[in-house]
């Protein structure tokens, strides 16, 4: 199919059959739609650049728009995230806060049955406020230290140290105010296990009503002293139904207990022993003479003057 002619080609073949145009004439022509081309490629060209910026420009947006979404959709996570872990330590915050008023309670439970026992508290560690004891009255002393005390009216030192210091619950180790609590108390307290039988041990050796005491006295340098394999029958005594394999795995968990919680005040040493013609190692837990422990002392004498009263107060 042949191309349109355009309107300048038919004007100049009319003009040219009439005998109106000449050559020259023609060649102008030509050369103005050859002009007229050139403009026209001209814009055709930059028209394409134009289309071709305009599409960078758009792929640019688009791949800016998805980057953006992406971070988007990040942060939102991240934002879940964040809410979570603030519900998280919320709960945790609450948790922390229900069991130290737990742990307050029974601290004050276990100060008035001291107090109730003769103790004397200092009275920075006691809120009078809140301990429940029998009678309407705390005694506050002053002792040789110089430091204040709570006791009730008239109590003498249970330690019958004098005017030496009383020792508060705070100022115990850690096995000591273990062992001082009653099966309840401790149950709720130690979670572990072993822990709770380290309590108990402890207990066996300072309180001659408990009966089942498994230490023996030492000599020289060890004040007394329980060995590995009589701590695995006293363990299945404490813990009827404990087999002998978990009893062994016991020992050792119950005597890293005993060193953590008497902070090293006890000692493990290894001693090799003859049975039946044969020789073996076994380990014994160990307290060394003349270690240190709290409300724990030698060779004390008692002072003639009894602490000065430093006043009452009336307990809510």
């Amino acid at each position: 199919m042949l191309e349109p002619i355009s309107k300048e080609v038919r004007v100049m073949c009319e003009l040219s059959e009439h005998g109106e145009i000449t050559t020259d004439t023609l060649a102008e022509a030509i050369e103005d739609l050859c002009e007229q081309n050139r403009r026209l490629t001209e814009r055709v060209d930059t028209l394409g650049d134009v289309l071709e910026k305009t599409q960078d420009e758009l792929e640019r947006l688009e791949t800016e728009k998805a980057g953006l979404q992406e971070t988007n959709e990040r942060l939102r996570d991240r934002l879940d995230d964040c809410e979570e872990a603030a519900t998280r330590l919320d709960a945790l915050t609450d948790a922390a806060r229900k069991r130290s008023g737990v742990n307050k309670q029974r601290i004050e439970e276990l100060q008035a049955r001291e107090l109730e026992k003769g103790a004397h508290l200092l009275t920075e560690t006691v809120d009078h406020h809140e301990v429940n004891i029998d009678g309407d009255h705390l005694e506050r002393i002053t002792k040789d230290d110089g430091q204040t005390y709570y006791r009730l009216p008239q109590s003498e030192d249970p330690l019958e140290r004098g005017g030496s210091v009383a020792l508060s619950h705070g100022d115990l180790l850690p096995i000591q105010q273990l062992a001082q609590m009653d099966e309840e108390m401790l149950r709720s307290t130690a979670n572990s296990l072993p822990t709770r039988l380290a309590a108990k041990l402890w207990r066996a050796r300072t309180d001659s009503s408990v009966g089942d005491n498994p230490w023996e006295s030492g000599c020289k340098d060890i004040a007394e002293y329980v060995k590995a394999s009589d701590l695995k029958h006293w363990i299945r005594r404490q813990e009827p139904g404990t087999s002998e394999t978990y009893a062994k795995k016991l020992v050792s968990r119950m005597i890293d207990a005993v060193l953590d919680l008497s902070n090293h005040r006890v000692a493990v040493r290894k001693r090799t022993e003859r049975k039946n013609g044969l020789e073996y190692t076994e380990r014994r837990l160990i307290l060394p003479t003349g270690v240190e422990i709290p409300g724990v002392t030698s060779g004390s004498s008692e002072l003639e003057q009894a602490p000065e009263t430093a006043g009452v107060h009336s307990h809510p």
